[in-house]
């Protein structure tokens, strides 16, 4: 298998930004390709084995290159074994190192979400439909091109669907604000009345991310750290307590 069995140059070119999202992302989707299909893979036979060991190679192959365009070690500095050398046992390594790397990744990236996004209780998504509807109302006063109306309310449309996940971006709220403000002429005549609108959106997610910050801060404050077994000073401590203890005072 070559790079375009894994992974398409549409799926390249939507791609994130972020290296190791990326990397993350292009992983997933080449594993998936190769699963795919090696599933059928007729393995009785020498002829199915060389498939079998050739779409693996190219997996690791593919995927230690993308490590090196994204700087991700340890597999930017990885070595991949000529296919002749390459069996079972490099596979099963390969495969294991990378889920290592992958579910740390992972990990770390909702962590990351959760910092960036908020959840928001229902009386918040109500106030902030509210808000939505208002300045949907607003839209539909103004004069501009037909086009542009549509893209606005349509990009409402979405930001008020993401309200109904679990946690709400707060990249969603920042691009929906942009949208609405940046767009030239587009609120000419209640421009003020939009941002009062979007501020108060604002307002609304500030409060809500601080409430749940200081409820974390609560639930995530560090307790004492024992260790899995009694040390042995702790056990020869205990001896002589428990020796003071037949002494009569």
């Amino acid at each position: 298998m070559h790079i375009y069995d894994f992974i398409t140059e549409e799926e390249i070119e939507d791609l994130p930004e972020e290296n190791e999202a990326a990397f993350l992302a292009f992983v997933k989707i080449a594993r998936g390709r190769l699963t795919k299909a090696t599933s059928s893979v007729d393995t009785s036979d020498e002829q199915g084995l060389t498939e079998l060991y050739e779409a693996r190679h190219g997996f690791m192959n593919v995927v230690t290159a993308a490590a090196r365009r994204y700087g991700i070690e340890p597999f930017a500095s990885m070595d991949v074994p000529r296919a002749g050398n390459f069996g079972s046992d490099e596979h099963r390594q390969f495969t294991a190192d990378l889920d290592h790397y992958m579910t740390q990744l992972l990990l770390s990236d909702g962590l990351g979400k959760k910092r960036d996004s908020v959840a928001l209780s229902g009386a918040a998504k109500t106030r902030i439909r509210t808000h939505i509807h208002h300045l949907r109302e607003q839209l539909g006063k103004e004069e501009m091109p037909l086009e542009k109306r549509e893209e606005l309310l349509k990009s409402l449309a979405n930001f008020e669907d993401a309200l109904d996940k679990r946690r709400l971006s707060l990249l969603a709220l920042t691009r929906i604000t942009v949208e609405i403000l940046a767009a030239p002429g587009a609120l000419a005549g209640s421009y003020d009345i939009a941002t009062k609108l979007l501020t108060n959106v604002f307002q609304t997610v500030a409060q809500e991310k601080g409430n749940e910050s200081e409820q974390r801060i609560r639930v995530d404050r560090p307790t004492a750290i024992l260790p899995v077994r009694p040390s042995e000073a702790f056990r020869q401590q205990k001896k002589s307590m428990e020796s003071d203890d037949d002494i009569p005072f």
